[in-house]
């Protein structure tokens, strides 16, 4: 599997958010919720959708638990956050370092990219894992639950 690191910019965005675990996964209502009602934003920037984990304690991985709570982000990126539709929040994604990756394939076939970044590609590469947000980007090469779907997963990495 192919990486490229990234510097990010700061991004401004708006979008819907649900507290979380993996156990009680909420993806779906919180994407259907942001899908029906996203043609109110009016200041976008683009089509690619941001989907965000926002994992508050930084050993969230090193204690890994399926119980464990993270909030969940589905997003669009906003010129600016001056005209909030009601039921929206803004959110900044803040500027950093990010290793990306390519999924291709459904989101059940996802735990496989999944495990490769974080016990092949990360322990092996000059980079830790930094406490910031994750995403993925859905872009023009997106299509939910389907074979041929692709999607960037933006893991956010320091030097070691």
């Amino acid at each position: 599997m192919q990486v490229r690191i990234e510097e990010l910019p700061k991004k401004q965005l708006i979008g819907k958010s649900v507290r979380m675990s993996l156990v009680d996964n909420k993806t779906g209502e919180v994407w259907r919720d942001f899908q029906l009602n996203k043609s109110v934003i009016s200041n976008t920037i683009g089509t690619d959708l941001y989907s965000i984990q926002v994992y508050e304690n930084s050993d969230y991985f090193e204690n890994f638990s399926p119980q464990t709570e993270f909030t969940k982000w589905a997003a669009i990126e906003v010129a600016d956050t001056l005209n909030i539709p009601n039921g929206f929040t803004s959110f900044e994604l803040s500027a950093g370092l990010y290793a990306v990756f390519v999924h291709k394939g459904t989101a059940q076939e996802f735990q496989k990219t999944f495990q490769y970044i974080f016990s092949q590609w990360l322990p092996n590469s000059d980079y830790d894992l930094d406490n910031r947000p994750h995403f993925e980007l859905l872009g023009e090469k997106y299509k939910n639950n389907d074979p041929s779907s692709e999607e960037e997963v933006w893991i956010p990495i320091r030097k070691k």
